[in-house]
């Protein structure tokens, strides 16, 4: 039998590094770092120019492109990851797939609240016997859910 293989989850976006702070933010995962030497190395080669990067947070990243992993888990192989890269196109119509935000018992009211507070759009409660639940979209209007 094979071995497992990994699953790393892409998202476009029109804004890889604001989104990937946002999204850090709310699942308490992190930003995964870069490596400012490297980028600088790799300017002075010419392997990379200006255009490749960008300051994002006072530091320069690839542009483009930003991941985020539970704090735990930078830099293994086998952490869970979410990358985003920047596409050229909006998003316009629904996704197919969509993230569940499993708070562990908190208050699901009180998350959707802070999630709104910080550029979450609400779109709709629902329920499936006990089970609740609410349809929120991310600040690029990603579909995701609150249980």
């Amino acid at each position: 039998m094979p071995k497992p293989y990994r699953l790393q989850i892409n998202v476009d976006t029109n804004d890889a590094h604001v989104l990937a702070d946002w999204w850090a933010e709310t699942l308490g995962w992190v930003v995964e770092p870069t490596d400012p030497a490297f980028i600088q190395r790799m300017l002075d080669e010419g392997y990379a120019t200006q255009d490749d990067t960008r300051i994002h947070n006072g530091e320069r990243v690839w542009r483009g492109a930003a991941a985020v992993c539970p704090p735990d888990e930078v830099g293994e192989l086998s952490r869970r990851r979410i990358v985003f890269q920047d596409v050229p196109e909006k998003k316009r119509v629904k996704n197919r797939m969509h993230y569940d935000v499993v708070t562990g018992g908190d208050d699901i009211d009180q998350v959707r609240d802070d999630l709104h507070t910080r550029g979450a759009t609400y779109v709709d409660s629902r329920n499936q016997g006990p089970h609740r639940w609410h349809v929120m979209l991310d600040p690029e209007g990603n579909e995701f859910c609150v249980s």
